[in-house]
């Protein structure tokens, strides 16, 4: 009696497996060219990267971006130092993912997440990115020797969290990010170039911000802005001109970058369209978001965004 073999089923999984992988790389592709072509005006996004440390990046949206820089802002207008800065920023990663929310446990709220019932303020108070910020650091200050400790205790002693060691794994991405908006980094957005904006709104956010010192040094405290670049047949952006003090020193090195990337962050928010500073310039839907040097695309005399004296920072708002 012969025996007869049935016949070997075909073995389909190296075929599925590639298939897949072009699938994937279909996908990759596609994001890839969402964020490259056309100068950067794909789904927005921003990045910060630190000089330092090999170049580490944190990748984040235009929304966590602008509540980053607002973290930043009412740090160094406070005169704290990074140290603080990063320790805040930590925070809201933890607490918020930097997004300013209107939820969180029992009735905790904003960056953040700050009770009423607390005594942290009114809702209204507490969802206000500058407000919150304002009062973390106020908190902060009062802790003894806070910029000597770890990180996740003194966010601690300030948040009186569930998860105290929860904060301490958002320290590497809150120093690339201090030192985006200090000094030792970098933070473009890229995406479409913005809408229209207000150059009022911008000057009151900056204040805001910043202080009324953000203003003092000429760039819109008499209650008018300059005139920026004008296309061909076109009508001239307005811009806004912040002078610095040329004898503030590192202090004031320090506050005009974090003037220059905390537009970048909220541009697409107000309707930043140009940004300048140092010899550099950022332009919305250009050069995939990233900083070029004076004399880069876009340039257009006077109005070329990239240029700029050392001891200004140049804000043109969509027209």
């Amino acid at each position: 009696m012969s025996e007869s073999r049935a016949p070997r089923p075909r073995r389909r999984r190296p075929l599925r497996a590639a298939v897949g992988l072009l699938v994937l790389f279909a996908v990759i592709g596609y994001f890839a060219v969402q964020r490259y072509s056309n100068g950067g005006a794909g789904a927005p996004y921003c990045t910060a990267t630190a000089t330092a440390g090999g170049g580490q990046k944190y990748e984040m949206t235009p929304e966590q971006a602008a509540n980053a820089a607002t973290i930043a802002a009412v740090g160094i207008s406070k005169g704290l130092p990074d140290r603080a800065v990063t320790i805040a920023l930590a925070t809201a990663m933890q607490e918020s993912a930097l997004r300013n929310l209107d939820h969180g446990d029992r009735d905790s709220l904003g960056l953040f997440q700050q009770r009423p019932s607390m005594g942290w303020g009114t809702p209204e108070q507490i969802t206000d990115p500058v407000y919150s910020a304002g009062i973390f650091y106020d908190h902060l200050v009062d802790v003894p020797g806070y910029s000597r400790l770890p990180l996740t205790v003194a966010a601690q002693k300030v948040q009186r969290s569930g998860y105290p060691q929860a904060y301490a794994k958002h320290e590497t991405d809150a120093t690339v990010l201090t030192a985006a908006f200090g000094e030792g980094g970098v933070l473009f957005c890229s995406g479409p170039a913005p809408l229209k904006g207000d150059p009022e709104k911008v000057k009151a956010e900056l204040v805001r911000a910043f202080g009324k010192e953000a203003l003092a040094g000429g760039g819109g405290a008499a209650g008018g802005t300059e005139t920026g670049r004008t296309d061909p047949g076109g009508v001239a952006e307005p811009e806004i001109r912040l002078l610095l003090k040329r004898d503030g020193g590192a202090a004031e090195e320090r506050r005009g970058r974090a003037m220059a990337h905390w537009a970048v962050a909220r541009s697409h928010e107000l309707g930043v369209a140009r940004v300048s500073y140092r010899g550099s310039g950022w332009v919305g839907g250009q050069a995939r978001g990233v900083w070029q040097d004076k004399g880069g695309p876009g340039k257009s005399g006077d109005g070329d965004p990239h240029n700029s004296l050392g001891d200004e920072v140049r804000i043109f708002v969509a027209r």
